[in-house]
């Protein structure tokens, strides 16, 4: 029977037959086989790391259950909470005749594939930032992440780091990455990794299956033209890092990505069925997500998101890169808090935010190296404005010690100013800062902020909720965003740090000295962050 035949007759057929169907299909010996279309696409795909699905009904789970069976001996599927492992569970016993080999207690399942060969299947979830940790060092050659976008963005890329096969017989690795549009701002992170893909304004759109490869550099993803190996000291030229800060001798493999779309129309044994009804009777946006895999329906801010994400997205459209720059009126450093986070620097030149310098926790060690950095990229003697809890005192003190034009900025202090009407008063200085970047990315405020276009920016300034306590604006806390999100706002943080309008130190000094008809008099030098132009609006 050919799949023309089938798709004929499954309409007709009640679920019993539907599964004894199934079972004569795979009669021939063969314990599972994908279906024509973008399944059997996928499961030939050359990719490192594939994303399949878009649209509900697609054969998602089914696909990882028969590349597990088919092609790999050592598997670990993902989803986000393990109550939904459950699905994926019953399929495999599907495919198995039963439970045979599955530790429940364990949730492994070692079994055979329809060749013989051993394979060993594993089964996990990571509801909880660093709950991803208890799986470090664990190589798999297939990792399966089901319904990804719904996952943190920090777990998946670190279990990735473990996709790799100590086995010689095993011939590759891969990822697969399943799942649907997404609902929230939080699940968007999958549009950006598959961006080629997805994004309907990328500059060079790939097709469904095709292959671009990706190297991260300094924390970050860069499509690179092939998958040949470079040492990482050849690139610097073209990514735009300080080199000095990581071993020549690094050599970097590029791995390949693709994006396969699939819909409940790929599905015979969906087709025909009530599903395909309930799709159609979901409600706006969910049935352009579910039913079409639009992927540009219905992503919808949190009511209490900070900053709305299209007011960043505008003012990345605005964006073009100055040659040459106007002159630098603020830098924002925000410091890594750990080998995991990132130290970076914003500059600021007017409301033109020039690209975000990054460099990864473990090449920022100590103060004398932030420091450093710091004074290379300084230009035009613009102020530096650096969050000294914790990490950050030490360059900052080194920058001071250096006499250059430092300020110190403990977000938890008092605030020292209102919101732009005067009447919204702030918890502390974190709240009032964060909030002097929503009033400038407020178009009612037409205040021509430019930011870059650098998707990581983008997640991080739309990271943080807010609400009213004791009659005081009150932003999220670092450590509740890190909680909620598994990851710290290091690119956010560090734009805020850069719109502080602080007085460059000569006209604080004229201003010293010329009277109170000047707006800067009486401000010291020492005390010039208290100064907040924004208030003054």
């Amino acid at each position: 029977m050919n799949i023309a035949e089938v798709k004929r007759v499954l309409p007709f057929l009640n679920r019993e037959e539907r599964e004894e169907l199934e079972a004569l299909i795979a009669s021939d010996g063969a314990m599972w086989r994908p279906l024509p279309g973008p399944q059997s696409a996928a499961a030939a795909s050359l990719a490192d790391i594939t994303g399949y699905g878009g649209a509900a009904g697609g054969g998602k789970t089914d696909l990882a259950c028969g590349l597990a069976l088919t092609e790999h001996r050592k598997v670990a599927i993902f989803r986000e909470n393990g109550t939904e492992l459950t699905g994926v569970i019953d399929r495999f016993t599907q495919l198995l005749r039963g439970r045979d080999g599955y530790n429940g207690q364990d949730k492994i399942w070692r079994t055979k594939r329809g060749d013989g060969v051993p394979v060993q299947i594993e089964f996990g979830s990571f509801p909880n930032p660093e709950d991803e940790i208890k799986y470090q060092g664990r190589d798999h050659d297939l990792l399966v992440f089901d319904e990804a976008a719904n996952m943190r963005e920090h777990a998946v890329r670190f279990l990735m780091g473990w996709m790799r096969s100590t086995d010689p017989n095993q011939p590759r690795s891969r990822a697969l990455l399943t799942f649907n549009p997404p609902t929230n701002a939080e699940g968007r992170w999958v549009l950006s990794f598959f961006a080629p893909w997805l994004d309907k304004k990328h500059p060079n759109p790939a097709k469904p299956g095709e292959l671009r490869y990706f190297a991260t550099i300094a924390g970050k993803d860069m499509e690179v033209p092939d998958g040949r190996e470079f040492v990482l000291e050849d690139a610097a030229r073209v990514y735009e890092f300080d080199p000095l800060l990581y071993d020549p001798t690094d050599i970097i493999r590029p791995l390949s990505r693709t994006f396969i779309p699939s819909r409940v129309s790929d599905n015979p044994f969906l087709m025909g069925t009530n599903y395909v009804s309930v799709l159609q009777g979901l409600p706006e946006p969910l049935r352009s997500q579910m039913l079409k895999g639009d992927f540009m329906a219905g992503v919808e801010d949190d009511p209490w998101q900070l900053i709305p994400t299209a007011w960043v997205e505008a003012a990345q459209a605005r964006w073009v890169d100055y040659y040459p720059k106007p002159p630098m009126t603020s830098m924002g450093v925000d410091v890594a808090r750990g080998g995991r986070d990132n130290t970076i620097i914003a500059r600021r030149h007017g409301m033109w935010f020039d690209k975000a310098l990054t460099y990864a926790g473990s090449a920022t060690p100590d103060g004398p190296t932030v420091a450093g950095l710091v004074v290379a990229n300084l230009r035009d003697g613009a102020p530096i404005h650096i969050d000294v809890i914790g990490v950050g005192a030490s360059p900052y003190d080194y920058l001071n010690t250096n006499r250059q034009h430092v300020i110190g900025i403990n977000v938890s202090e008092k605030p020292t100013a209102t919101d732009i009407s005067g009447r919204l008063r702030f918890m502390n200085q974190r709240s009032q800062y964060w909030w002097k970047m929503r009033e400038a990315l407020d178009p009612a405020n037409n205040m021509g902020i430019m930011l870059p276009p650098d998707p990581q920016l983008l997640a991080d300034l739309c990271a943080p909720t807010w609400e009213m306590s004791a009659s005081c604006i009150k932003v999220e806390s670092r450590e509740a965003i890190y909680k909620r999100i598994g990851r710290s706002p290091d690119w956010g943080s560090a734009y805020i740090l850069a719109l502080i309008d602080t007085p460059p130190l000569d006209m604080v000094r004229r201003a010293s000295r010329s009277g109170s008809h000047n707006p800067f008099a009486g401000v010291q030098a020492e005390n010039f962050q208290d100064y907040d132009p924004l208030a003054q609006l």
